[in-house]
């Protein structure tokens, strides 16, 4: 009888885990400064290393997303943990997709980025995209009743990274965010709730 043996990762040198650290300040600064299309040659210069260093530890660009964002993706969780305990579903549910916004605006380009992953499971974003979906779904199982039934939660994080980058292209308009949140909560709105209250509340009014 032969038994199985699985090997944990190996654990990065000292030097490497300084590298991969610098390179993860150095793409946050450069992605919050100049968007997610920002120079990976000026990144990695700015880290002190080469190229090849870069794509050592992140083999292309949406990994290097993936990972700069995943601390972003850490804050979202948590807040969709405080709101399971919130006494208004609804209301809950409105203000993590609002959190959502705030976050993906963040970084110029992330938004498009984790629109594309939710039909591109293999991609590295959807490590990010993926616990979120699932963080979303508890949030609107609980909302259901007060959300229509034929409310997916795929189509609402759709919807969300959407006026993600709405908000990205306008940034001029600093109420844009919540006036597409208001007209999302309208749309949400089973239709008893929606004729008795639709038209009044805006997205902290759920």
């Amino acid at each position: 009888m032969t038994t199985e043996t699985t090997h944990a990762p190996r654990p990065m040198r000292a030097d490497a885990r300084r590298n991969y650290e610098r390179l993860l300040a150095e793409a946050r600064t450069a992605f919050t400064a100049h968007g997610t299309d920002a120079s990976l040659e000026d990144i990695a210069r700015r880290a002190g290393v080469g190229i090849g260093t870069l794509y050592r530890h992140f083999p292309n660009r949406t990994a290097l997303m993936s990972a700069v964002f995943q601390g972003e993706v850490d804050a979202l969780l948590a807040r969709s943990r405080e709101l399971l305990a919130s006494p208004e579903p609804c209301r809950a549910l409105v203000e993590w997709l609002r959190t959502i916004v705030a976050h993906a605006s963040t970084y110029r380009g992330l938004s498009r980025a984790l629109m594309a992953a939710q039909s591109d499971e293999g991609s590295a974003m959807s490590r990010c995209s993926l616990p979120m979906r699932e963080a979303g779904s508890e949030l609107l199982a609980r909302a259901q009743g007060a959300v229509r039934a034929d409310v997916g939660i795929v189509d609402l994080m759709q919807l969300t990274n959407a006026i993600s980058l709405a908000v990205e292209q306008s940034p001029d308009d600093p109420e844009l965010a919540d006036r597409l949140l208001m007209l999302t909560l309208t749309g949400l709105k089973a239709p008893a709730t929606a004729g008795r209250d639709g038209g009044h509340d805006g997205p902290s009014g759920a």
